[in-house]
């Protein structure tokens, strides 16, 4: 789990989300339990179970009782929506904010994005 600063359970989250979006986990597929999530992030259960909580309600999981958590139809195109939703407040504000105490140019701005896409093979 990378970013401290969020609470665990939106880590655990993310994590999830993370495994949707990349087509490591598809629809239909079982997540981990939440004693399970609780014992590899070394959370408590309640934790993690918030953690999945968020992502049932934002139906990117559903609930089958009896059997676990499941990845739910449509669950990769929601994740992609509203990340994508989100992505500029999120990372290109605080971006270009930083990017104006360093008295950058909007062309260096450019130019460090582009180095940095083709550096992480986006220009390829």
């Amino acid at each position: 789990m990378e970013d401290q600063a969020q609470p665990l359970f939106r880590q655990i989250a993310r994590f999830i989300e993370d495994a949707v979006a990349e087509g490591e986990l598809a629809v239909g597929e079982r997540v981990s339990s939440t004693n399970e999530l609780a014992r590899f992030h070394s959370v408590n259960p309640a934790t993690a179970r918030k953690g999945l909580a968020m992502l049932v309600e934002l139906g990117v999981l559903e609930r089958r009782r009896g059997i676990g958590t499941f990845v739910a139809e449509g669950a990769r195109e929601r994740v992609l929506a509203r990340r994508g939703r989100d992505f500029a407040q999120q990372y290109l504000a605080p971006t270009v904010d930083e990017a104006v105490r360093l008295g950058m140019s909007r062309e260096e701005l450019h130019g460090l994005v582009d180095r940095v896409a083709e550096s992480r093979g986006l220009y390829r």
